[in-house]
């Protein structure tokens, strides 16, 4: 693949974009000064998400949005590959295939995206284009320039997704990205009336006490990359219900998980957790192919598909995950233990600092930092599993190995549910393979006390489903061949119980 001419490579030289650097990660998500387009501003939507925390599945949306846009503007500059989005005349002559209208195309589309999603971060992103020499009052949409290329892309991308069923803009339902299908949870906090499904939870976040709301119900209901609909991959079977022995047998191996919880099993839960003020795990992923991009000397032909591909499987596994979860509606493991051994002597982790002690079962609680306590979600299936099982196969097939060797030391006393404390001794993680990286987070949500055997497995199968899938999808885009659908959008004149009705 083409080399960054000189030129490109100096204009970046200049860049150095601080940022967040989550458990001390430097070596993974701290931009270098010689990154192409693509990674740049890939990290600036990884500071979007950590600056305002949107929820994955917003997370996993805005990655696949933005990377998108990118890739439609670079497609112009290919001499087969064809944007997902229709434009007449797009491809343009050889003459002006050069890097640096490469990197400009892919830069505005970029920071337009990003933009439209994180409005309350639009300085940061002017000053940065400002930086990189570009000018981000320019809006001109002539395809002739570069700049007008990318500012195209990034409106007919926009335009589609703003109608994708996500309700980005509130025109569904008031409030953006909020639920237009009436879900309501059939527990309360206080009242378990049926134990097979969600109970949203009295959190404390501070100084006051929040009743957690399901995190986008509705996006099971989101137009899809390479899917056919949100439910193409819904298991035919959910998790064992009450009064099934499975479900007291899953709920056993966690308490057990829980009473057995080494140091490195923290580490492992929290290196994974992806909770506030981070990236969650769809960007998790895209910092791990920021670390293979760096890994590989990757052009910025080479990170523009790799984080395409990545970024819709992203969006493809989000989809389809919050459909099963609004589907089965499914309690988690903490509503399962305190229902089956409420008034009952337990053995488990009893709260920061205090190891493994005997509790009543209703005093039970996950490893997890007590403004969490469990997603405000279902259960079934486990979205840390599908994001890392399709994250691992779009790399793996990108990368053309599985081999990953990444590695990075989690210091004594860093923990955020135990500081001080845990680790005793600093903790090398090591992962050889993409596989083993996302067989560990699948695992350590077992660990964190927030998910089921069967979840997890069952989400780390779809995954790799969804990730083969995505993978084939873009290689049509890249040679030329997709054959464009336009897919049924959600209604906007659609009632909420007619909406709420498909998911059951």
């Amino acid at each position: 693949m083409r080399k960054n001419c000189s030129r490109f490579v100096a204009l970046f030289q200049a860049v150095l974009i601080l940022t967040a650097v989550a458990q001390a990660q430097p070596s993974l998500d701290t931009p270098q000064r010689a990154d192409n387009a693509a990674l740049i501003w890939d990290e600036e939507i990884l500071h979007g998400i950590r600056a305002r925390p949107p929820g994955p599945t917003v997370a996993a949306r805005a990655i696949a949005v933005v990377h998108t846009a990118m890739y439609d503007a670079w497609s112009a500059y290919d001499a087969v590959a064809v944007p997902t989005r229709p434009h007449t005349d797009w491809r343009r002559p050889d003459g002006e295939r050069t890097e640096e209208n490469r990197a400009r195309a892919v830069s505005f589309a970029g920071y337009r995206a990003v933009v439209d999603l994180f409005p309350t971060e639009a300085p940061r992103y002017d000053a940065l284009m400002r930086q990189l020499g570009y000018e981000p009052t320019d809006t001109s949409q002539d395809t002739r320039t570069a700049a007008g290329v990318g500012n195209a892309a990034a409106a007919a991308v926009l335009a589609f997704r703003h109608r994708d069923g996500s309700n980005q803009l509130g025109d569904l339902a008031p409030g953006r990205y909020a639920d237009y299908t009436g879900y309501v949870p059939l527990n309360t906090p206080s009242t378990v009336v049926d134990p097979n499904r969600w109970q949203p939870l009295a959190v404390v976040d501070g100084s006051r006490v929040v009743i957690q709301t399901y995190t986008t119900p509705q996006w099971g209901l989101v137009v899809p990359f390479a899917m056919i609909s949100g439910s193409q991959h819904r298991p035919a079977e959910g998790p064992p219900r009450y009064p099934d022995p499975r479900y007291k047998e899953e709920a056993d191996e966690v308490l057990a998980l829980s009473a057995a919880l080494t140091d490195y099993h923290k580490v492992i839960a929290e290196h994974f957790a992806d909770g506030p003020s981070s990236e969650f795990p769809p960007g998790h992923w895209a910092v791990y192919a920021q670390f293979v991009s760096r890994r590989d000397a990757h052009t910025l032909d080479d990170d523009v598909k790799m984080f395409f591909a990545l970024g819709n499987g992203l969006l493809d596994a989000s989809i389809a995950a919050w459909d099963a979860k609004r589907h089965f509606d499914s309690a988690r493991p903490v509503t399962a233990i305190r229902f089956l051994y409420a008034g009952q002597p337990i053995q488990a982790w009893g709260g920061p600092n205090q190891g493994t002690v005997t509790m009543s079962g209703e005093l039970w609680r996950p490893y997890q930092i007590p403004n969490v306590v469990t997603p405000p979600f279902p259960e079934f299936f486990s979205g840390h599993s599908v994001f890392s099982a399709t994250g691992a196969e779009i790399l793996k097939r990108i990368t053309g190995s599985d081999a990953f060797g990444y590695t990075v030391t989690i210091p004594a006393g860093s923990s955020p549910g135990e500081p001080g404390r845990v680790p005793a001794a600093d903790v090398l993680l090591s992962w050889n393979s993409f596989s083993e990286a996302a067989d560990a987070a699948g695992m350590s949500r077992r660990y964190g006390g927030i998910h089921f055997r069967s979840g997890d497995l069952a989400g780390r199968t779809i995954g790799r489903v969804i990730g083969a899938a995505t993978w084939a999808k873009a290689q049509t885009y890249f040679d030329g061949t997709a054959q464009r659908a336009e897919p049924v959008l959600p209604a906007r004149t659609r009632s909420a119980a007619r909406v709420g009705r498909s998911f059951r």
